[in-house]
């Protein structure tokens, strides 16, 4: 996970929560890109994204946003333990975070079709 092991809380909270999203969903379609077969890459990508939806839960203040995104959470941290996640799970999940937020959701037809 070091590619956002240094990003700190304060870092994280001066990025609106569109682009916390938006670099959430980032790391989705980065999974969404890899081999079937790299399981270790898929591990630590997984992990990224838990790392940053784990600093926007604890940056905003908006309930029902975050009850909303720890539901989300869960369904990656599923994932994250799954020995084989399929294609399509990832999707339902990575499609659920883009319509999380209406910036976000008006990426859906270039990252998902």
């Amino acid at each position: 996970m070091t590619q956002h092991a240094g990003l700190t809380e304060e870092r994280w909270s001066t990025f609106d929560l569109d682009r916390q999203v938006l670099m959430i969903a980032n790391e989705m379609n980065r999974i969404r890109r890899l081999p079937d077969g790299d399981v270790d890459a898929r591990r630590r990508a997984y992990e990224r994204v838990l790392r940053l939806t784990d600093l926007t839960l604890g940056t905003s203040d908006r309930r029902g946003m975050l009850r909303e995104l720890a539901r989300w959470r869960e369904l990656v941290a599923s994932l994250y333990l799954d020995e084989a996640p399929d294609a399509e799970g990832h999707r339902t999940v990575f499609r659920a975070l883009l319509r999380l937020r209406p910036e976000a959701s008006r990426q859906i037809p270039i990252l998902l079709g």
